[in-house]
C-alpha cells in the first residue's frame, strides 16, 4: 500500500526534475513500505551498515532462519550464534546494545510518530552504533517520513553522480544544493534513485 503522500510527490517530483520522471515510469506502483517493527527495521539497519544490499540480506536471512527478530531473542543469543550468521564482533555488540535498550525502556518508540525527524535522530544516535544513517534508514523505511536526505548514503551519491554530474561525484554540498530541488519529498526523489543502481532495493 502506497504511503498517503506517495502520489503527491510523484506528481510534483516528476513535473519538476526529468530525470527522477523517467525513473518514475520504469519503476511504477512501487513505494517505499513500512515493516511496522521498529527494533527489526533498526536491527536490520544495524546488518546493514557498511556492506552491500546482497551481502546485508544474506546475513538477514540467516538471522531469520536462526530465530525470531525481538529483542528478547537477541538478548538471549550468544555471540557465537550471531557471528554465525555473518555479523562482525562489532555488529553483535551493537545489536545485543540495541535489544537490551528497548527491554530496558531507555528508547520510546511509541513517541516517535509524534516526534520530529531531528529528534528521533538524536534519541536513535545515543544508542551504541547507531549513526546518523541509521536513524535515516529508520525514518525512511519505519515511520515512512517523506523529506529525509541520507546524504552518507553510497547509493543516493552514486545515482546522483551518473544521473546529474556525468558519473562525477558530488560534494556533500553539492549533494545538498541538488537536493533542495526535491523537497519535501527528497525521501521519495532517493527511493527512485536507488533503484536506478538496483531494481530490488532492500527494504528495512
Amino acid at each position: 500500500m502506497l504511503p498517503a503522500y506517495w502520489s503527491r510527490a510523484v506528481a510534483e517530483l516528476g513535473a519538476a526534475d526529468p530525470v527522477l520522471a523517467a525513473l518514475m515510469v520504469q519503476f511504477p506502483n512501487v513505494s517505499l513500505t513500512s515493516r511496522g517493527d521498529a527494533f527489526a527495521t533498526l536491527a536490520r539497519s544495524i546488518a546493514g551498515q557498511q556492506i552491500s544490499v546482497k551481502a546485508s540480506e544474506t546475513i538477514w536471512q540467516r538471522l531469520l532462519a536462526h530465530c525470531p527478530v525481538t529483542p528478547e531473542t537477541m538478548m538471549a543469543a550468544t555471540p557465537d550464534a550471531l557471528r554465525a550468521c555473518g555479523f562482525s564482533a562489532r555488529k553483535v555488540e551493537y545489536l545485543q546494545d540495541l535489544a537490551q535498550q528497548f527491554v530496558d525502556g531507555h528508547v520510546h518508540p511509541a513517541q516517535w510518530v509524534q516526534m520530529d525527524d531531528e529528534s528521533v535522530i538524536v534519541e536513535l544516535c545515543r544508542v551504541r552504533g547507531i549513526g546518523r544513517w541509521t536513524a535515516e534508514m529508520f525514518l525512511m523505511f519505519n515511520l515512512l517520513r517523506p523529506d529525509v536526505l541520507p546524504l552518507d548514503d553510497i547509493g543516493l551519491q552514486k545515482a546522483v553522480a551518473r544521473h546529474y554530474a556525468a558519473g562525477t561525484p558530488l560534494s556533500r554540498v553539492a549533494l545538498r544544493e541538488q537536493a533542495e530541488a526535491w523537497r519535501p519529498w527528497r525521501s521519495v526523489a532517493t527511493w527512485y534513485l536507488w533503484r536506478s543502481l538496483d531494481p530490488h532495493v532492500v527494504a528495512y
